[in-house]
């Protein structure tokens, strides 16, 4: 197996153990990214229309900043921005595909994807930030995640979710790559 196969190959098996157990639709970890080496796990809320392949119009079937939205591309220059470019997993609090990007989380689906999250946190043992874009994603770990977490010292950033609604808002962007900026300073050192 190639080396980003074996970053990404127990990610990948998690997402279809997910997507089977769910009957959902569960995006793959974009192989480009740190895989089961990630130090720093970037949360949103839940996986975005590119995140589909099936779609009318098909997405790439990764959590991707190379996605083919705003979004992610908001996020991709954030982090280039921040030198926030190695050492990352993007990830959801709902893991799995909810629809347009206009549905949002409901507080059970919050819930049960906080679960989810958890178990795919087991698989990063070099994990040592979160950073939670958006409220769904703060809310999910502060309600479900943040006491019952049973790791050591992992470090919690809040940030705005990279969306162009937020990132059009005075200040919110700059906010954004700081947040970003922490997470780089703290995977470094």
């Amino acid at each position: 197996m190639l080396e980003t196969e074996l970053r990404v190959h127990p990610l990948r098996e998690w997402a279809e153990d997910l997507a089977s157990r769910r009957s959902a639709v569960v995006p793959w970890p974009d192989p480009a990214e740190a895989g089961v080496d990630a130090r720093v796990l970037v949360v949103f809320e839940a996986p975005g229309p590119m995140t589909n392949a099936s779609n009318v119009r098909p997405g790439s079937g990764f959590v991707s900043v190379d996605n083919d939205d705003l979004t992610a591309e908001n996020c991709w220059r954030a982090r280039v921005e921040s030198g926030l470019e190695d050492g990352v997993l993007c990830w959801n609090m709902v893991p799995w595909y909810l629809g347009t990007a206009a549905r949002k989380p409901t507080a059970s689906e919050i819930t049960d994807g906080a679960a989810e999250l958890l178990s795919l946190m087991w698989l990063l043992p070099r994990l040592d930030t979160v950073v939670l874009c958006g409220r769904y994603a703060q809310t999910g770990w502060n309600k479900h995640l943040q006491s019952s977490l049973r790791r050591p010292a992992v470090r919690v950033i809040e940030t705005w979710h990279p969306s162009p609604l937020a990132m059009n808002q005075p200040g919110k962007r700059a906010e954004f790559v700081e947040a970003l900026r922490t997470a780089a300073a703290t995977r470094d050192a």
